[in-house]
């Protein structure tokens, strides 16, 4: 019973950490180019020199986490499934008569 606590004490430890890292810093390094923005090559003498921008952050080294990525779906989702338009009864005028 206690090997059974001690993980979930270990897994709520973790997921409170990596979400207290979403909230402080959404976005994180893209793992394609280390954060550089472009990829690094060498030329004939073996000194780096830069490469193509990187497609998939598109040059700015930088990318949105999963987990805030989630994090603003699940905020649409909320936002948009919990405006109640008015009644169509209560936008009429009352007839006259």
């Amino acid at each position: 019973m206690t090997l059974i606590l001690l993980a979930g004490a270990c897994l709520l430890a973790v997921t409170l950490g990596y979400v207290s890292l979403c909230a402080s810093s959404p976005y994180g390094d893209c793992r394609k180019c280390r954060g550089f923005g472009f990829a690094l090559k060498t030329d004939r003498k073996g000194r780096p020199k830069r490469g193509k921008t990187c497609r998939r952050c598109k040059g700015h080294g930088k990318r949105i986490r999963v987990g805030r990525h989630l994090y603003n779906l699940w905020l649409h989702v909320y936002r948009d499934g919990s405006t109640t338009p008015a009644p169509a009864a209560a936008k009429r005028p009352a007839p006259k008569g």
